[in-house]
């Protein structure tokens, strides 16, 4: 899958991934803006990630947003009322260098 296919797969759907998570986020009255070059970051570090350590296809998204949004589910309660933003910096502040870690990624993501 590319790049370009896991952006619609996170997009389009009526009930993807990133829909599923906005509205758990706000379950804890937690507001959830995901960016457009957040969404690109995500599909770009699951295709590339795919690409160099097993190739599972739109699976690994899931993977790959469950360890991005990490500490903010677990803070989610303390959180209510803010919004978190989700771009390009946030994705790669949570998931960069362990993206790059091929021997890491085979295990945790």
């Amino acid at each position: 899958m590319s790049k370009e296919d896991l952006v619609k797969i996170l997009t389009e759907p009526e009930a993807s991934l990133i829909k599923q998570y906005r509205a758990l986020m706000a379950t804890e009255g937690l507001t959830l803006d995901v960016t457009e070059d957040g969404v690109a970051a995500l599909a770009r570090i699951a295709a590339e990630i795919n690409a160099t350590v097993e190739n599972i296809g739109a699976r690994r998204l899931q993977t790959v947003m469950e360890r991005v949004l990490d500490d903010v589910s677990f803070t989610a309660t303390d959180r209510t009322g803010e919004t978190v933003v989700v771009d390009k910096a946030f994705v790669e502040k949570n998931l960069g260098d362990l993206a790059k870690n091929t021997d890491l990624s085979k295990f945790i993501l």
